[in-house]
């Protein structure tokens, strides 16, 4: 008999409204592969760390959610990154499917390999941060390089997984039209992907860092005002197929 597989997860957030679709039950992994300079969960960067639990346990914390999550809602797994913990989160999103709970999973893309292959078969929706649209850029502000991420794209688009694709916008180095250009690119020819978010960049994590004494690598970059904001997302809905 298979040995159930142990997860290792920083927090859970039972009632989320901004992490997929509908109401969900959140599970923020703990542990991830990238440094990117305008993370909002530094506490999530150590492997090590976390409380341990089983796909069995985290399935039952879900269920007990289950009654708000509507039509829409359902169970996501984000992190760090979940991806580094694939095994544990498909046996969790293999109860969750037997359960009737949608699966959600919110990831940087940035690893495939056959346990990635096997979570994503029970994956209903995955929420893709493509970050920047220049290799430059990924490899500056976070450490890997584009290509990956692209890849990973074709891997959802070829399972016909429903895609959001997420972007955080930072003033000074993806607010262009030339940026917003390329990430229309990279996404249009996409029918895997039914939305595009275009979320502004924050400093309300700087208490995080300074609880682990750690710099914010771009906590002296200046965030976008709600008319900047409005103005990017009017180019996107002139530009492309996503409102």
């Amino acid at each position: 008999m298979k040995k159930e597989a142990l997860g290792y997860v920083n927090s859970l957030q039972s009632l989320g409204t901004v992490d997929g679709p509908g109401v969900r039950f959140v599970v923020f992994m703990q542990g991830c592969n990238l440094r990117c300079g305008i993370c909002h969960n530094p506490d999530t960067h150590s492997h090590t760390g976390g409380k341990e639990y089983t796909p069995e346990q985290i399935f039952e914390k879900a269920w007990r959610c289950k009654e708000y999550f509507g039509q829409d809602g359902g169970i996501t797994v984000s992190g760090g990154e979940p991806l580094l913990q694939a095994e544990f989160c498909e046996e969790l999103f293999t109860l969750c499917k037997r359960g009737g709970i949608n699966t959600c999973l919110d990831t940087s893309g940035s690893v495939i390999n056959q346990s990635v292959h096997q979570l994503l078969e029970k994956t209903d929706r995955v929420l893709l941060d493509i970050k920047y649209t220049t290799e430059e850029d990924y490899i500056k502000h976070v450490g890997i390089p584009l290509a990956p991420v692209l890849n990973f794209l074709d891997v959802l688009e070829e399972k016909g997984i429903k895609t959001t694709v997420r972007q955080v916008i930072v003033p000074t180095l993806n607010d262009t039209s030339e940026s917003l250009d390329r990430l229309i690119g990279f996404i249009s020819s996409k029918k895997c992907v039914d939305k595009l978010e275009l979320l502004p960049f924050k400093k309300i994590c700087q208490v995080k860092y300074d609880a682990l004494n750690i710099p914010f690598p771009l906590g002296n970059l200046p965030t976008p005002t709600k008319e900047e904001m409005e103005k990017i997302k009017k180019y996107v809905k002139e530009n492309s197929r996503f409102a």
